[in-house]
């Protein structure tokens, strides 16, 4: 075997020269990532119940807010804007997170045009926004439902490119399926369910508001 296919991705004749394979086991990356995962949310839960008069959807929606915002700047913007960690030789702990997501999708090790795009755009912009919604809805701002309901079409619609992309390509990126079904589809498909419901939500909340605007206008002409 040729030391550029010396990986455990597929297919096998990705060239990934100066490849460095994992240094950490699977366990230890999902242990360190849902530490990492339930201090933060928790930290927000209790944070958000100093906010006078705070509904409990609305603190559950900070977690998730602040969870996927941070999620996608650190997690996903070190993917965008570092080409090579397949490269790194040490236990940084992002790159061997994404050495090892990439045994369920090897166009992230492989650099795929279409996924560095959406993590791209979704790091540098989503990413934020994420925590813009978190100040909104604890501040009461107005934009709130706006917000929410634009970073949860752009979610979706990264998404729809992300498996689109892989259906057209031919959908043969995993080790095996563990990984297929375990990082592609169930690590994946949580950000198609919650911001489907939260785009749902903030509909019915912005077509109320207009509604009771349009019967004000009414009662005053």
């Amino acid at each position: 075997m040729s030391m550029d296919a010396d990986h455990p991705y597929v297919p096998r004749d990705l060239k990934l020269p100066g490849y460095v394979p994992l240094l950490l086991s699977q366990s230890a990356i999902l242990v360190v990532y849902g530490a990492a995962s339930v201090l933060v949310i928790s930290l927000m839960w209790l944070l958000s119940g100093r906010i006078h008069k705070i509904s409990k959807v609305d603190r559950v929606l900070m977690c998730w807010w602040i969870f996927t915002g941070l999620t996608h700047i650190i997690l996903e913007g070190y993917f965008a804007f570092t080409p090579d960690f397949y490269k790194v030789k040490t236990t940084h702990y992002l790159a061997e997170v994404w050495k090892e997501y990439s045994k369920g999708d090897s166009r992230y090790v492989g650099r795929d045009s279409a996924v560095v795009a959406v993590e791209g755009i979704t790091a540098a912009i989503e990413g934020p926004a994420c925590l813009l919604v978190v100040y909104a809805i604890a501040k009461r701002k107005s934009y709130s439902y706006v917000l929410q309901l634009s970073i949860c079409l752009g979610q979706l619609y990264g998404c729809v490119v992300y498996f689109a992309t892989a259906v057209l390509e031919g959908d043969n990126f995993a080790t095996s399926m563990f990984y297929y079904y375990a990082y592609y589809v169930f690590a994946n498909m949580w950000w198609v369910i919650i911001p489907g419901a939260i785009a749902a939500r903030c509909w019915k909340k912005i077509c109320a508001a207009c509604q009771v605007q349009e019967q004000r206008k009414s009662k005053a002409r």
